[in-house]
């Protein structure tokens, strides 16, 4: 009766690990899928069921070992029987293992792709504090009224400043534009 009951554990140990296998192919293909959502909380969820399931999983390895070293008398003529549960038990073990460290490499590679698009955001916020900063400076320097500024008096004097804010900012957003931070 014991060797039935621990069987129909250990096999369904083999599902669970199954399905836990699925749920991490499905979490490592969101995240490198380039659109999608953040998966940071359902790797730490899954990481959680694993850690959970070994602790469940976990108690039974001795059990079983003490069994087939035959420390246990009532189970002597199925010792076998228990060998083979035993086997079972330790692939099953293997694999949450496997799983739990495949779930920190996700979790890593994961946490270094939001910091890489992190990164190409505040290279894209740079680079549009760069082209703003241009007509705020030629702003600020007019805006102090000098006495002796000539391009003041002049007829063109206020397009000229316009056309040079306008094309220093173009420049400035094709060079950025073309090094890939725009």
């Amino acid at each position: 009766m014991l060797y039935a009951v621990c069987d129909e554990v250990v096999d369904q140990y083999g599902l669970v690990v199954h399905e836990v296998e699925v749920d991490i192919i499905g979490l490592e293909r969101a995240v490198f899928d380039t659109g999608a959502r953040d998966v940071t909380a359902d790797i730490y969820s899954l990481k959680r069921e694993v850690l959970e399931f070994r602790s469940a999983e976990d108690p039974l390895v001795p059990v079983m070992q003490e069994i087939v070293r035959g420390r246990v008398p009532e189970c002597g003529s199925t010792r076998e029987y228990f060998r083979d549960v035993q086997d079972h038990l330790l692939r099953v073990d293997g694999q949450v293992d496997a799983h739990n460290e495949l779930l920190n490499s996700v979790l890593t590679a994961h946490l270094a792709l939001l910091g890489k698009r992190q990164n190409e955001d505040m290279r894209k916020i740079s680079a549009w504090a760069a082209i703003i900063a241009v007509p705020t400076a030629m702003a600020g320097i007019y805006g102090m009224n000098f006495d002796h500024m000539p391009e003041l008096h002049w007829t063109f004097g206020y397009p000229l400043a316009l056309a040079v804010m306008a094309v220093v900012c173009t420049l400035l957003f094709r060079r950025l534009r073309k090094s890939g931070w725009l």
